[in-house]
């Protein structure tokens, strides 16, 4: 079988200590993102977003992520990129944005385990939140609102919160961004198979957690269709991850024997 794996992570700008917004300091944006050497860049509201070509390799999905986002940054030289999963403006710079950067959740994202559309944010608080989420690829040329589809990409979501979700737990401190975004089982259907939007951006903090990323989710693709399913021993795990639930997370990744990635 043959699994690609991409990604779409959003980054914050500061600039001499304070989170700026991102808005137009580089060509792209979600209907035209700039074509970039192994993937591509663009603003997403006040945050910078990048993307990858699809990767099938361990090494090739490390080196794509790397290389593009190091030419986002190049790209704003005076401000520092950071990988940070929540950022807080002030609120008088923040009310005096374009609305168009405030604007949030521009398509609906669904709940795997609800089987539901997740509600939008309230995008008048001053505050953003950044994912770090992974496109996985094992078809083409589906319809995405397909019956079918549609159900097979929720079951594949709900095993990657067991391999993704709950290990994130351990090395994402944020506990405030699943305010806004990233539930556990939050996912948007794709025509070569699926986006999973749980995690937040904090994976780029190393190469071993990005390598980590595509390792993971490869298993889990790679166990899912060959009938290993974790939702039919444990069910819906979703609260652990929504709660930061560590505890119980490390319960169930020790009895399955699961990998988790601290660095």
């Amino acid at each position: 079988m043959n699994i690609l794996v991409g990604c779409d992570p959003e980054l914050f700008v500061k600039k001499n200590g304070t989170f700026v917004s991102a808005h137009g300091l580089i060509p792209g944006d979600k209907l035209n993102p700039m074509k970039v050497p192994n993937g591509a860049v663009q603003v997403d509201g006040m945050a910078l977003e990048f993307n990858i070509d699809p990767a099938s390799s361990e090494e090739q999905f490390l080196f794509n992520v790397k290389d593009v986002l190091n030419t986002m940054k190049n790209m704003v030289p005076d401000m520092e990129v950071v990988a940070s999963p929540v950022a807080h403006f002030d609120k008088k710079y923040f009310d005096t944005q374009p609305e168009e950067s405030k604007v949030l959740g521009c398509d609906p994202d669904y709940d795997a385990w609800q089987m539901r559309t997740n509600e939008k944010p309230d995008c008048n608080i001053p505050m953003r939140t950044a994912s770090g989420h992974v496109h996985i690829g094992w078809t083409e040329n589906q319809i995405i609102e397909d019956h079918d589809h549609f159900v097979t990409c929720a079951e594949v979501v709900r095993e990657l919160d067991y391999y993704l979700g709950l290990a994130s737990l351990q090395f994402d401190e944020d506990q405030e961004r699943r305010s806004m975004y990233g539930k556990g089982g939050c996912f948007r259907p794709k025509s070569y198979g699926v986006e999973y939007r749980t995690l937040s951006n904090a994976w780029l903090a190393s190469d071993d957690l990005i390598k980590w990323v595509f390792r993971t989710t490869e298993t889990c693709i790679k166990n899912f269709f060959s009938g290993k399913r974790l939702q039919d021993k444990y069910g819906d795990i979703s609260e652990i991850i929504n709660t930061n639930n560590k505890e119980e997370a490390m319960k169930i990744i020790q009895a399955e024997n699961l990998e988790v990635c601290y660095a």
